[in-house]
Parts: structure tokens; C-alpha cells; sequence
């Protein structure tokens, strides 16, 4: 949290500090089970919400609360998010068509 919320530090408690701590490892944990079960469509949904809730934080932090700058400490988890929402995204559309051609093997 020190890295992070560099522009107020004083609002950042050590309870929060630990909240985000064990946020961050739950998505941790959602995105390896991904990882290991990509064609589950569920997970890899909740898995790509986990990135798109990461983004929503970091920049309202920085844009609406001020309480982040705009630092590598920030910048860095705003372009993993970016990048794995973009890239989940495209990989969504092949899950959609694998789904799609399974369903007409089905029939």
C-alpha cells in the first residue's frame, strides 16, 4: 500500500492495506484456475471481472479519490489490466466458436 497510494498515504490504514492484500490474492488464485481450466466459461468470465474490477480501483484511486499518483507502482497493474482485459476479450471470441462448433457436432 506504500507503493501505491502514494498521494495520501494517510488514508490508507493497515486494515485496508490487508483487505487489498488478501483481494489480491484471491484473484490471484481465480486467474491460475483459469489458467489450468481455460474452457470453463464461468470461470473465465469471473476471471476476466477480476481485471475489469483491478482497472475500475486503480483508476478511480488515481482520477476520483487522489489517492494514488500516477506512478510505476500504479501504472504497472493499470497495464496488466488493460492488456489482460483486451486479450481475455479476443479469447473469449474463440471460446464462443468452440462452443458454437461442439454444439453443432452435438446435433
Amino acid at each position: 500500500s506504500e507503493k501505491l497510494y502514494t498521494a495520501s498515504p494517510g488514508l490508507v490504514n493497515g486494515l485496508q492495506a490487508r483487505t487489498f492484500g488478501v483481494w489480491t490474492l484471491l484473484s490471484s488464485v481465480i486467474r491460475c484456475l483459469c489458467a489450468v481450466d481455460i474452457r470453463n466459461r464461468t470461470l473465465y468470465h469471473i476471471t476476466l471481472f477480476t481485471f475489469f474490477l483491478a482497472l475500475a480501483h486503480f483508476l478511480s484511486e488515481v482520477f476520483i479519490y487522489h489517492t494514488a499518483a500516477l506512478t510505476i507502482g500504479v501504472m504497472a497493474p493499470l497495464m496488466v489490466a488493460s492488456f489482460s482485459i483486451l486479450g481475455m476479450l479476443i479469447g473469449l471470441q474463440y471460446l464462443e466458436v468452440e462452443a458454437l462448433s461442439q454444439n453443432k457436432k452435438k446435433n
